[in-house]
């Protein structure tokens, strides 16, 4: 399963955009989690961000399925695509990727009042509480990073490449397709290994 380009939330993205439409995907994963034959699941990854809370449905969904999952990130997982790559049971990064982490940001009509500002730090901890429970970055380091000055050019964060993610606890290992899919099938046949372990007819403790 690829999710490229920018996450498309409740509106239309114009047609020149490469997007991954929310809509699209969930359906996917229930049906994936639903199969029989779904054994478990390969998620590559290179998207510029998006829609905070469509990316975070994606991410909740990936985490709460019970199917193994791999998360591959190639190019880039910036933004909202954080959440989602450590959403998976094990996240692998490509050594030349990149991973943005910055504040969150509001389109549109922004009226100036103290309960605006509640509502985006209300929003950021849902992000920064998820990546922290998702994976071994601490809170303090992960803000840290996302509100670091000089980093970015004219903006707050940190570009995070592929060891220092590992490094920071953001992923798990620096690889690609081949350890992803290693990873994955590794994960299944332990699985299978459990399950034909299990004495059938009979309740256990």
């Amino acid at each position: 399963m690829t999710i490229i380009g920018q996450i498309e939330g409740h509106f239309v993205l114009p047609p020149q955009n490469k997007t991954t439409k929310y809509e699209h995907i969930i359906p996917q994963l229930v049906a994936a989690e639903q199969s029989k034959t779904v054994q478990g699941i390969l998620l590559i990854l290179n998207t510029v961000g998006g829609d905070v809370e469509a990316g975070l449905a994606i991410a909740e969904m990936i985490a709460s399925l019970s199917k193994p999952t791999v998360t591959v990130v190639v190019g880039g997982g910036h933004s909202i695509g954080v959440p989602i790559a450590v959403a998976s049971t094990y996240s692998i990064i490509a050594e030349s990727a990149t991973m943005t982490i910055h504040p969150i940001r509001m389109n549109g009509l922004v009226i100036g009042v103290p309960q605006t500002f509640e509502y985006l730090e209300k929003m950021q901890e849902r992000v920064v509480r998820f990546v922290t429970s998702h994976s071994r970055i601490s809170e303090e380091v992960f803000k840290d990073l996302m509100f670091k000055t000089g980093e970015l050019n004219r903006d707050i964060g940190t570009a995070v490449g592929g060891y220092d993610a590992v490094k920071f606890g953001l992923m798990d290992e620096v690889g690609g397709i081949g350890q992803a899919l290693a990873k994955l099938n590794a994960m299944i046949a332990s699985n299978q290994a459990a399950d034909a372990a299990m004495p059938e007819g009979r309740l256990t403790q």
